[in-house]
């Protein structure tokens, strides 16, 4: 089993930044693409970003590409959603995500660890 946590979650003003950083243990971390998603109530769970094992390779939602920057340290089992420029719309519960790259990296179906999530309020 891995564990994942998630911290840094908490209430921004629009256009402020905030990163989150996902803690995981448990499991090899650099075998794994770790992934961001949001969820807010009322909708579907909804894919942010991820990123390969060595990270060399990431994947944005089209909403937040060029705003939100995905990265990982391996030797640190930490990986990190940096968030820049909010939109109240960006507002949600974030979760941390693994899996082992079998997958699509957009669909959460095929991630086999979940954080238990960090709140994200973006505040006019």
């Amino acid at each position: 089993q891995m564990q994942l946590r998630e911290t840094g979650g908490g209430l921004v003003q629009a256009g402020g930044s905030l990163r989150l950083s996902c803690a995981a243990s448990g499991r090899p971390f650099s075998s794994y693409v770790m992934g961001w998603f949001r969820q807010v109530p009322g909708k579907d769970r909804e894919f942010v970003a991820a990123i390969s094992w060595s990270g060399g390779d990431t994947w944005y939602e089209s909403s937040v590409k060029g705003r939100f920057t995905i990265s990982r340290d391996n030797a640190n089992s930490m990986a990190y959603l940096q968030m820049n420029n909010l939109k109240l719309e960006d507002g949600a519960v974030y979760y941390c995500a693994a899996q082992s790259g079998m997958g699509s990296v957009f669909l959460g179906r095929y991630y086999d660890y979940w954080g238990q999530g960090t709140q994200v309020t973006v505040s006019s």
